[in-house]
């Protein structure tokens, strides 16, 4: 990688990704094949937001390299409240090898990199979810054997997940569709940057013409944590962009759904759907851990 942190997927090459995709895929191969590859290394897990698959896989990735990771609360720390992120930074890295850091703000992420000197990673914010994404692309090449010219919809809220995917459009060489409810659309400069970018990028509202054909339906939670708000609100907007038996038999016959979960069954997909033969979503779940070993090696095997 060009800087030892991982901010984003449009931070990474096409060789730099295919290359953690190729490894994630070996260790998933041989989980057990670097015991000692991150011995006597250490992450700290600085999560504002609670998470389940994102704080295990790094855990457990940690323990199958060697290593060893210290998980700090939100009441512990209180990032940007009770100290500044750059402080924060600053005496983490007098302590541990690598910052995991999960927030609610990607301001947060960038004002620890810039103050750390160790690698830091973006496990989540509100610009998007990298660690996610690299995983979902293993699983997609798994399936299919390949990533090039894949076509992916993606339906729902266009939120970090929709950019970071959007990012990953000009190094994966995926063809990626976007539907969602007017209003709720992908950040616009984010689309711009990555059909500059060279990635092909398609955006409207109509769920249904977006799954036409797929090979892929993406889906995630029509509001995220720290939207409880909205959620009234969202619920009489985004029906249509549910996840149905209907709108997948429109796709591709070979099509995989997926969902980063968590999943609000009945909402943005249903329950038939998530259960169903084309459902890979615990599948893509799993490969996180051997994604996010990919990238604790590739960042923290040489420091120190």
């Amino acid at each position: 990688m060009r800087r030892k942190d991982f901010l984003s997927i449009d931070q990474l090459s096409a060789e730099e990704l295919g290359g953690l995709i190729a490894r994630g895929l070996e260790f998933k191969q041989r989980p057990f094949s670097a015991p000692e590859l991150l011995s006597n290394r250490t992450i700290a897990l600085l999560f504002q937001k609670p998470s389940l698959r994102t704080r295990v896989s790094f855990e457990v990735a940690m323990l199958q390299l060697g290593g060893r990771s210290l998980y700090l609360s939100p009441a512990e720390v209180g990032l940007g409240e009770r100290e500044e992120a750059a402080d924060v930074a600053r005496v983490l890295s007098r302590y541990v090898d690598g910052i995991v850091a999960r927030t609610f703000l990607h301001r947060d992420v960038e004002a620890l990199a810039a103050a750390a000197s160790v690698p830091v990673i973006n496990a989540l914010s509100d610009r998007g979810h990298p660690c996610e994404i690299v995983g979902d692309l293993l699983t997609m090449h798994e399936r299919f054997g390949h990533l090039d010219g894949l076509t992916v919809a993606y339906i729902g809220d266009g939120n970090n997940v929709a950019r970071s995917l959007m990012e990953a459009t000009p190094l994966a060489q995926i063809h990626l569709r976007v539907a969602s409810p007017a209003g709720y659309e992908p950040d616009a400069a984010a689309v711009n940057a990555a059909r500059e970018a060279g990635g092909n990028v398609e955006v409207g509202n109509d769920a249904t013409e977006a799954v036409r054909e797929a090979d892929v339906i993406y889906t995630d939670a029509w509001f995220s944590m720290g939207q409880e708000a909205e959620r009234e609100a969202r619920a009489s907007i985004f029906p249509p962009y549910r996840v149905t038996s209907e709108l997948v038999a429109a796709a591709a016959p070979h099509v995989i759904v997926m969902h980063c979960l968590p999943a609000h069954r009945g909402e943005e997909i249903t329950n038939e759907v998530i259960e169903g033969p084309a459902s890979v979503v615990f599948d893509q779940a799993e490969n996180r851990l051997p994604a996010q070993k990919a990238l604790l090696a590739e960042l923290l095997a040489g420091v120190g």
